[in-house]
């Protein structure tokens, strides 16, 4: 039977959520959660029913075993994960505006990664994975990741493991072209590549998806427009979703809840009208609610959600 695996890795940190929108400097008060690309990545896959693996490094600290606890409450395989004595779990702290959209700081350096060298990795890492899933943020935060991705795609295309690529461009963590030359070794290895429009617009210096799919010949073109929709480049033709109207109170977190969905669809074989409904869906839902990944639904949350399934309330 199909378990229908993925794998990610990458660095979750403690978040800190202000209890008001605004300038942080006039933030007194915050919630702690937890947060990271990979990690909202991983949870959004295992909510929708997915089997999850996480590879990461945490600190060996009070804040490291929260993230490690959160993981394995959510069902995630955390197998992969390490605890470091040396260096101490990232953390950041989020700014919301009353639009939803905001800033990030974040506090991560040096970063725990810096102990989940490439000699950790190998076969058994990917033991019955069905899809790989990196995310640009991971690549930027310590130069040897990059080695240790690279590992990974080697891995992965040995054992015949599809790898989908989301550039998850942090402006913070390092420069365009910085970005542009590491991604670049990266595309040819990708069979779904999943980037917001003005991320793709930055990356390539315009909007010709066509190009770049044929350049690196990419099986899946998968551009997030926001409130706009999204739309998929396959097979030499343009296939379009709109989005769902919601009032956005927290954007954080929406692409990764994209992406676990559109993968869910790529796992079960979904057309990819519906792959982009289900996707479409998960990101609004995620919108909706203040944090990076409270708002990730499950299955029968996001079939609600989308028109799929009814809602009885009593």
């Amino acid at each position: 039977m199909k378990k229908n695996r993925i794998a990610t890795i990458g660095e979750a940190m403690v978040v800190f959520n202000p209890t008001k929108t605004g300038p942080l400097r006039f933030v007194h008060s915050f919630e702690r959660a937890v947060g990271g690309a990979e990690l909202n990545f991983a949870i959004g896959a295992a909510r929708l029913g997915l089997e999850a693996k996480w590879i990461s490094s945490l600190g060996d600290d009070e804040f490291g075993k929260v993230i490690y606890n959160f993981a394995r409450g959510e069902g995630i395989d955390v197998s992969d994960v390490s605890l470091s004595e040396r260096y101490a779990t990232s953390v950041y702290f989020k700014e919301i505006q009353e639009n939803g959209s905001g800033k990030s700081f974040y506090y991560r350096q040096p970063s725990p990664l810096l102990e989940l060298t490439v000699d950790k990795i190998n076969e058994s890492v990917l033991k019955n994975v069905d899809l790989l899933h990196i995310s640009g943020v991971y690549l930027a935060v310590c130069k040897h990741n990059i080695e240790v991705v690279q590992k990974l795609i080697d891995l992965a295309k040995k054992l015949h493991i599809p790898i989908s690529f989301d550039p998850n461009l942090r402006l913070k963590l390092w420069t365009i072209e910085e970005a542009r030359a590491v991604y670049e070794t990266i595309y040819p290895s990708v069979t779904i590549f999943l980037a917001g429009a003005e991320e793709f617009e930055l990356l390539f210096g315009s909007d010709c998806v066509e190009e770049v799919q044929a350049r690196y010949q990419i099986e899946e073109m998968v551009i997030k427009k926001g409130g706009q929709g999204a739309a998929v480049y396959v097979n030499g033709q343009w296939i379009e979703r709109e989005a769902y109207k919601i009032k956005a109170v927290d954007t954080v977190g929406a692409g990764d809840a994209f992406d676990a969905a559109y993968i869910y669809g790529y796992l079960h074989q979904e057309v990819i009208g519906e792959r982009l409904r289900l996707a479409n869906g998960a990101g609004a839902l995620v919108a909706t609610i203040k944090g990076d990944n409270e708002g990730l639904p499950s299955l029968k949350e996001l079939k609600q959600f989308i028109g799929d399934e009814q809602i009885i309330e009593r």
